[in-house]
């Protein structure tokens, strides 16, 4: 493969993806890909600075309109530092979570204008969307159990004490997602060997 490739891995707090993120990033290394793992919001210098803004339940108060900018300017960076060189490169760029986290989260969760939220996330991506996008789908009060078990504070972080109403809307939203070409749906509620496995099948039949 010469030409560089984007997947994003995408789900409710507590989906499992920073697990199958490296799992698939040691499974294509294997096959001899180069590979590049990132996150957001975070990233970049700049980018973890911002992280620890959106994350820090002392900032509860957060308009949305503040959060969703904030992100903007966390992905602007991601994508100038990090993803499209990489991608220009001819590596696979694997993110744990993109923009579609904004389209989950700002506009079904927070209720802000899909329009808007689109809009804002072409413009600062450059139009650099992913090729494949996986979502982990799994059972709300299952997931965000997980999250605040490996949390710092038993509460979980400023998105993980919403509550169960927001992170519902948030996982329709994928779900309705999951429904267009760009996508794959894995039931995140299974073990992670069968997870894995899942995402190693759906991998091998676009790459292979």
């Amino acid at each position: 493969m010469t030409e560089g490739f984007f997947i994003t891995f995408e789900g409710i707090e507590g989906s499992g993806k920073t697990t199958q993120i490296n799992l698939l990033a040691e499974f294509l290394k294997n096959k001899g890909y180069d590979v590049l793992v990132s996150r957001e919001p975070g990233g970049t210098p700049l980018g973890e600075k911002i992280r620890h803004l959106l994350l820090d339940p002392q900032y509860e108060s957060m308009d949305y309109r503040t959060e969703i900018l904030l992100y903007a300017a966390d992905r602007a960076q991601h994508v100038k530092e990090k993803i499209k060189p990489a991608i220009e490169q001819g590596k696979i760029v694997i993110s744990d979570r993109f923009a579609d986290s904004n389209l989950a989260y700002q506009a079904a969760g927070r209720g802000l204008d899909y329009e808007i939220v689109y809009q804002i996330n072409d413009w600062v991506i450059d139009s650099t969307w992913p090729d494949l996008t996986f979502i982990l789908d799994i059972d709300i009060k299952e997931g965000l159990k997980r999250a605040r078990a490996q949390s710092f504070d038993a509460e979980g972080d400023r998105l993980e004490r919403e509550v169960d109403e927001f992170h519902q809307r948030v996982r329709e939203a994928y779900l309705k997602m999951a429904e267009k070409d760009r996508f794959a749906l894995v039931n995140a509620g299974e073990s992670i060997e069968n997870v894995q496995k899942n995402i190693e099948n759906i991998i091998s039949r676009r790459l292979f």
